[in-house]
C-alpha cells in the first residue's frame, strides 16, 4: 500500500476513534466505546504500514497535525466549541510546520 494513501487512513481512523471517545462519555456508552476501539486499532495498524515507507518522525508529524486540525474542525462543527484566536493561530502553526517539513526537507519521503 503506498505510505501517503495509509497515512490517510490511518488519519480518517484516528479521527473517528477522537470523535468517538467524546461520544463514549468516560467509556460509559458501548457504541462510541467499541468505535474508539476500533478506530485506534486501524489507525495504528495503518500507521505501522506508512513507517515501513516514511521515517517516523515525518509520518507522526502529519498524522498529529493532521488530526489535531481535524478534530479541531469536528469540535466546533459537531460539538459548538469555540475557538478563540490563539487557538486557531496556533493549530495553523502546526499545519504550517508540517508544510514546510513536507515541501522543503530532504527528510520527507517523496
Amino acid at each position: 500500500m503506498n505510505a501517503w494513501l495509509s497515512l490517510s487512513l490511518a488519519i480518517l481512523a484516528e479521527v473517528i476513534g477522537t470523535s468517538a471517545l467524546k461520544a463514549s462519555d468516560g467509556f460509559s456508552h458501548w457504541l462510541p466505546s467499541a468505535i474508539v476501539v476500533v478506530g485506534y486499532g486501524v489507525a495504528f495498524y495503518c500507521l505501522s504500514l506508512t513507517l515501513r515507507q516514511m521515517p517516523l518522525g515525518i509520518a507522526y508529524a502529519v498524522w498529529s497535525s493532521a488530526g489535531t486540525a481535524l478534530i479541531a474542525l469536528i469540535g466546533v462543527v459537531v460539538y459548538r466549541q469555540k475557538l478563540d484566536l490563539a487557538a486557531v493561530l496556533g493549530i495553523g502553526l502546526i499545519v504550517a510546520g508540517v508544510l514546510v517539513l513536507n515541501l522543503f526537507s530532504r527528510s520527507s519521503a517523496h
